[in-house]
């Protein structure tokens, strides 16, 4: 039976993206599968694989397909979120396809990956979470 698995994240620098994602989402590096090209980063409590880190020579997207969606309860957590994300090595994106009154802010790793940090609180549904 097929399942999905985790998503995975090109970077040009492993090292420097292990550091910055484990930083920012409390996972732990683990040895599974390791590889000169290959990281996976698992949830720090124990529960299973999170992410996966893959070394690329393509550029990152400026307008990926697909992305990460951080998830904060309010709109100040999600300052501070940006903050901390920024203080450890993400970039602010000039994103010139904002809504008005965006619940998000669109913020790119170290190696150019653009990622989201949501206010669920001010997201269209409301504030309701989606369910698992």
């Amino acid at each position: 039976m097929l399942r999905l698995g985790i998503p995975v994240i090109g970077v040009t620098d492993l090292p420097r993206a292990v550091a910055f994602w484990t930083a920012a989402l409390n996972l732990v590096a683990t040895e599974e599968w390791r590889s000169e090209t290959w990281r996976t980063l698992n949830h720090a409590d124990g529960s299973g694989q999170a992410l996966g880190l893959l070394r690329s020579e393509s550029p990152a997207e400026p307008r990926p397909r697909l992305h990460l969606d951080l998830y904060t309860d309010t709109a100040e957590e999600q300052q501070e979120e940006v903050r901390r994300l920024i203080g450890l090595g993400a970039r602010a994106v000039d994103w010139d396809l904002y809504p008005p009154d965006p619940d998000f802010v669109v913020l790119a790793d170290p190696d150019g990956n653009r990622f989201c940090v949501v206010d669920l609180s001010h997201a269209p549904s409301g504030g309701n979470r989606p369910t698992p």
